[in-house]
């Protein structure tokens, strides 16, 4: 039975980790008492005597957590980003082209970010296929439930008597400076980060990535791709694993919760040959955090991947 551990299970994804996790049989949790749970000497111990550890931790702590491991047969599987485009860590997607193959032997593993995994799945296969050049300077906006902030923003949003503010939906990183930008670009193979517009709205969970394209975007020296291109080419560049093609809508409207709960991700493609855009949607905590990390896991011991994940 696999050992598997969690350091960091007090926050919102290690708590969904988890949910997700205790009932199944297959593998054997190690949980450190309450009293314990930030004790270095007894973080030491559980991350080394496990086959996996997730580490569900503020970017420091994360690299410090790396530090205590001395046991080479340990998997991290480390949910911050701390180490995303660090060399020697495998970015935990395994839809994209080549990672599957490397997630089956990795033993450092990067999860997604969540705005990053929906700006990646739209774009890496795009500018893969040459769709769009590596030189696009793209614009992206992505819509979040409030669950992302972690545990101080979703007790904001719960509180009793909360600034009326909160009812509207807020954009954020107003600086162009977010962290998840940089594995945006590296992943996706990009010259530039794009123009990014994270917004925080009065709901628990799910993300809906919107990136706008012009013809010009996808037309350059006699080549020039079309909407249905685009809907082509995801359809058939995602035909494994938990990313899919859905562009269903609800009465002319595509709600940022419709994946709530869930552990997969829908993409999809709209407008005309002119002016497109391309939207994710999935569950912030689901394979935007949570449900990737586990089918990560999942991949690495060799089982099914959507193994205890709702889908």
């Amino acid at each position: 039975m696999h050992k598997i551990f969690i350091d960091g299970s007090a926050g919102t994804t290690g708590l969904r980790i988890r949910e997700r996790l205790s009932s199944r049989k297959d593998i054997e949790l190690l949980i450190l008492p309450e009293e314990l749970r930030k004790d270095t000497s007894a973080r030491a111990e559980m991350l080394n005597k496990s086959d996996i550890s997730f580490l569900c931790l503020p970017d420091q702590a994360a690299v410090e957590a790396v530090s205590l491991i001395d046991d080479p047969d340990t998997v991290v599987i480390d949910t911050s980003t701390a180490h995303r485009t660090a060399d020697g860590w495998t970015y935990g997607m395994p839809e994209l082209t080549g990672l599957r193959e490397q997630l089956t032997t990795a033993s450092r593993i990067a999860n997604p970010g969540c705005h990053a995994s929906g700006f990646i799945a739209l774009v890496r296969p795009l500018v893969e296929l040459g769709i769009l050049d590596k030189g696009v300077q793209l614009a992206c906006c992505s819509l979040t439930g409030y669950s992302g902030g972690g545990k101080k923003m979703i007790a904001d949003y719960e509180a009793e008597g909360r600034d009326k503010l909160l009812d509207a939906p807020r954009v954020y990183a107003l600086s162009q400076s977010h962290k998840h930008l940089p594995e945006m670009k590296l992943v996706c193979g990009l010259d530039k980060e794009p123009v990014f517009s994270p917004i925080v709205a009065s709901y628990y969970s799910g993300m809906e990535v919107c990136v706008s394209l012009t013809r010009q975007d996808i037309s350059r020296d006699g080549f020039s791709a079309s909407l249905s291109d685009i809907q082509a080419a995801y359809r058939d560049y995602y035909k494994s694993g938990l990313i899919h093609y859905d562009d269903s809508v609800e009465g002319g409207f595509i709600s940022a919760a419709a994946y709530s709960g869930r552990d997969d991700m829908a993409v999809a493609a709209f407008g005309n040959d002119d002016r497109i855009t391309l939207i994710s949607r999935f569950d912030n905590l689901g394979k935007g955090a949570s449900g990737a990390a586990i089918q990560n896991m999942n991949i690495r011991l060799g089982l099914d991947e959507s193994t205890g994940l709702v889908i």
